[in-house]
């Protein structure tokens, strides 16, 4: 497939920084040169979503979410192609989600939970990083987001995480970490990860150098 874009895949378990890191990422490249994917805003409709054992749904499988759409759309990016999608909410009530326009970049920064997992998507990137952190770090990072952000009580996050969010883990993430090109431990800080990430993707979004940047 002819295109003149460079695709970046960051997958890692939730809470891991995964987001975090590809935000900074692209602040620090020329405004304009990089724009960022989310897998989030592919989640099918609740009505499609599946339920476990005890009733409740799992939104941790790769089931959950339109992968192939997203495989669709980076397709159209990497080939100068703008996409729309609407931007996920969470499932949080009176919350109404805005139409996102992503125009295409030099740099295609993609992040979420099940990107090597996919064949489609898996085949589409030309770097693969992995971000991870230790399984204390990561839930405590989701207890104060869901808690913050999206009103999730902590008897909600902690029976996610121990029967969606790291059985998901374990049998869709960490099969694929050996296919990736770069490992980022995001224990406490990202910065060196940051500026390895920015130096190999500068004359991709047309920079010199990390003290460009700065």
């Amino acid at each position: 497939m002819h295109r003149g874009a460079y695709l970046v895949g960051v997958a890692g378990g939730s809470g891991s920084g995964k987001t975090t890191l590809v935000r900074a990422l692209c602040k620090l490249l020329p405004p304009g040169s990089a724009c960022i994917v989310s897998q989030d805003d592919y989640y099918r409709p609740l009505a499609e979503q599946v339920e476990d054992a005890h009733g409740r749904i799992n939104w941790d499988l790769p089931g959950a979410l339109d992968l192939d759409l997203m495989a669709e759309d980076l397709r159209c990016l990497a080939q100068g192609e703008p996409i729309y999608r609407k931007q996920y909410t969470y499932e949080q009530p009176g919350v109404e989600p805005e139409w996102l326009e992503i125009r295409p970049a030099k740099v295609i920064l993609v992040e979420g939970l099940f990107l090597f997992q996919h064949a489609g998507l898996r085949e589409l990137f030309d770097l693969k990083v992995f971000v991870e952190a230790s399984e204390a770090a990561q839930l405590q990072r989701r207890i104060m987001r869901d808690l913050r952000e999206r009103g999730y009580s902590r008897e909600d996050v902690t029976y996610q995480w121990e029967h969606h969010v790291m059985p998901a883990y374990r049998a869709h993430l960490l099969p694929y970490r050996h296919e990736c090109d770069l490992f980022v431990v995001n224990e406490a800080r990202h910065d060196r990860a940051l500026r390895v990430l920015h130096d190999h993707l500068a004359r991709y979004a047309g920079v010199e150098a990390w003290a460009a940047a700065r």
